[in-house]
């Protein structure tokens, strides 16, 4: 399927993108997880997009490190400046900012507010198979 050139964000990504209270152990995020049969989560703190939490993370920044996910918040793990992107920006700015900042997965923002998100499964719908090449070369291949 090829991409068209007037696609948004909000065209291709996930809707109903469930949230993290910032203030939630990494045990009910794993839940939530396991729920919703996600690998990742937004971190929101007041309604406003704090981080974002992987599988991933929980397990190697917490049980690894020898830390009970029952008492470490999601907050906890958020570090730095989420990514996201704008609802109506285009599907290469998407592409450019996942593949900059090499993240799997990207929020979407509507007005301040989560609207959705972006994964790879998303883009895979919507681009080709040599924008998808492109775009798992440049994000899977750490930079030197």
């Amino acid at each position: 399927m090829t991409t068209r050139q007037d696609l948004k964000a909000r065209d291709i990504m996930h809707r109903d993108a469930q949230c993290i209270p910032a203030h939630e152990t990494l045990d009910r995020a794993a839940q939530v997880m396991r729920q919703l049969d996600v690998g990742a989560l937004p971190i929101c703190d007041n309604d406003r997009l704090s981080g974002i939490i992987t599988d991933r993370d929980i397990v190697i920044r917490c049980v690894a490190e020898g830390h009970d996910p029952g008492k470490v918040r999601a907050a906890d793990l958020a570090q730095g400046t989420p990514r996201w992107i704008d609802a109506d920006a285009d599907v290469r700015d998407v592409l450019d900012s996942m593949e900059q900042h090499q993240v799997k997965r990207l929020p979407v923002i509507d007005n301040g507010r989560l609207v959705g998100i972006i994964s790879e499964s998303d883009l895979a719908r919507h681009l080709t198979d040599q924008q998808i090449a492109e775009f798992v070369g440049k994000v899977f291949t750490p930079h030197r």
